[in-house]
């Protein structure tokens, strides 16, 4: 066994880049084929998750093995190697099997325990099979993470130790107030239809969340997503919308659960804006903008009368989901404890401070505002996103998407929260870890151990039948010459003869082959092989027609129902 794999996850590289290299599903189908063609690699499969993207290989090569599935890697997610290169970590032999196990029973996730990954696991399996870039090692490896991964959920308590990814997005938007009581009676619009999304719909609608509208870039996948939750018996009721319909569906729902495969922005902070602007009372954008912004601006706030005009073109970009370059001062509702409000024209009340401002001072203030958000990046960004409490937000927004679905900007919207792979990395640090955690580990060593041994017993196999059938063909002949020596041998005669010596010949070999295979199983064993090939003078030839006999024997099949 010489398992590669080179990867990168939230764990060793920040969100930004993991967004950056991303893949899509063409992007993974070329990776495989790639991979395949390099000169190190036999066998390749693919685990991108959002919160991971690794590549898995059989490599004849350890550091050119490394060097280029780095260099796919970099090529395929569009990010520079020199740039990718100090994010990636690299696992081989045992300690790749370790890092997938730990993988796929949620040591490894952003939530720890969480189910999602093997849903993934049987996916990236499932596209390695479709492209046969999955071999002998690979489908044995993903098929037993597989079972690593539900014997770790059914013998241990490590589902209590952290939630779904959707869950967890869940419980951060409804802050300190309990789940089901948040999402009592809400209106909820997901965006996307596929494994992701349709999870969240669905635990939407078991939370309690009133009415569902699913909007999906193919129709279809949004109507049976639609017609699955109503049948759920949830009492859920639910519809499927055109994603032309979204901007409008915005200004009438609650909450927001986007997961989608856009390699682009869905929602803009422009569209946010125009949804909350709009208001639960019915006020047009403008006026309800006005309303906002009136109270909260004392006289002596601006430099000269309301600037009507600037406003309306704040709220026509808005409305339009283009951009200004002033946008910014209606976007940005707060600044960085450490930040100096010098040099701002406006000062840090938002978008309630916009009646009085011209023009050239809200450009001014865009530009600080910038400023102060990519100092605000600098800094712990948990506080930014949590000061308001959840009975405070008119538009919960969580965006599982990698990359991201919803413009970060939005965060600074008043009345809007977000919550999206960053800042669910950022509590789910905080998050306390199981006792279950340590008997979910304790698994995986045993399982790692059991798999390599298995591995290693199953490499000396061909060299032990190749031995076997040399010592027959021996015998055969031997036989045969018997025969010409001693032809008036009847048949009970010969029969009994023939037998004597393949009974000397098997109990000749049979100590020196268990023990191989025992000695063979144990780690630095893969060495008996050659030792037994070079002892005994046997073909290359031979062992490798018994390996790949073997590989086509039909009882040897991958049975897909393994993976389920």
């Amino acid at each position: 066994m010489s398992l590669l794999v080179v990867g990168l996850s939230h764990r060793s590289a920040p969100v930004s880049v993991l967004e950056r290299a991303s893949l899509s599903a063409d992007a993974k189908i070329k990776l495989l084929h790639d991979t395949l063609a390099a000169e190190p690699a036999t066998e390749a499969a693919v685990l991108a998750t959002c919160n991971r993207i690794e590549l898995y290989a059989d490599v004849d090569k350890f550091h050119a093995g490394v060097a280029e599935l780095s260099t796919l890697l970099a090529q395929h997610s569009g990010v520079a190697l020199e740039e990718l290169t100090p994010y990636l970590y690299v696992h081989y032999e045992d300690r790749a099997v370790h890092h997938l196990f730990s993988v796929a029973c949620g040591l490894d996730s952003m939530v720890v325990g969480e189910g999602q990954i093997l849903g993934q696991i049987k996916d990236a399996l499932a596209l390695g099979q479709e492209q046969h870039s999955a071999g002998r090692l690979l489908n044995d490896l993903f098929q037993q993470a597989l079972r690593v991964g539900k014997r770790a959920h059914s013998e241990t308590g490590i589902d209590r130790a952290g939630q779904s990814l959707v869950t967890f997005g869940l419980e951060q938007l409804a802050v300190r107030t309990p789940v089901a009581e948040w999402a009592s009676g809400k209106r909820a619009l997901v965006i996307g239809a596929g494994s992701m999304s349709s999870l969240a719909a669905a635990t939407l609608a078991r939370v309690g969340i009133a009415e569902i509208a699913v909007a999906n870039r193919t129709a279809e996948r949004a109507e049976r997503l639609a017609e699955i939750l109503v049948a759920s018996g949830t009492g859920v009721r639910a519809s499927a919308i055109p994603m032309a319909e979204v901007a409008d569906e915005l200004t009438r729902v609650d909450v927001v659960v986007s997961c989608t495969g856009a390699t682009g922005l869905v929602l803009t902070a422009d569209d946010v804006l125009a949804a909350v602007s709009f208001g639960a009372g019915g006020f047009a954008p403008a006026e309800q903008a006005a309303a906002d912004a009136a109270p909260s601006v004392p006289a002596q706030a601006g430099p000269g009368p309301a600037d009507a005009d600037v406003l309306a073109r704040l709220v026509a970009a808005a409305e339009a989901g283009t951009r200004l370059a002033d946008a910014g001062a209606a976007r940005t509702i707060s600044a960085p404890a450490d930040t100096e409000a010098d040099g701002c024209p406006v000062g840090l009340d938002g978008r309630s401070a916009l009646t009085g401002v011209d023009a050239s001072s809200l450009e001014l203030h865009g530009t600080w505002a910038d400023q102060g958000e990519a100092a605000a990046q600098r800094q712990p960004r948990r506080s930014a996103r949590t000061q308001a409490h959840a009975t405070d937000v008119r538009l919960a927004l969580l965006d599982l998407a990698m990359p991201r679905d919803i413009d970060a900007a939005v965060h600074r919207i008043p009345g809007v929260r977000l919550v999206d792979i960053e800042s669910l990395a950022e509590a789910s640090a905080d998050a306390p870890m199981a006792a279950d955690v340590d008997a979910v580990r304790g698994i995986v060593a045993q399982e790692v151990a059991a798999f390599g041994a298995a591995q290693r017993a199953a490499h000396i196999t061909p060299t032990v039948v190749a031995l076997r059938a040399m010592a027959a063909e021996v015998v055969a002949m031997e036989v045969a010459r018997l025969d010409g020596r001693l032809p008036d041998l009847d048949e009970r005669q010969r029969a009994e003869v023939t037998q004597t010596v393949r009974r000397v010949v098997d109990k000749l070999l049979h100590a020196p082959t268990v023990r191989v295979k025992q000695l063979a199983s144990e780690p630095g064993g893969a060495g008996y092989a050659d030792a037994l090939r070079e002892l005994f003078d046997l073909d290359p030839q031979t062992v490798a027609s018994v390996s790949r006999a073997d590989a086509a024997d039909p009882k040897n099949d991958d049975d897909p129902g393994r993976a389920s």
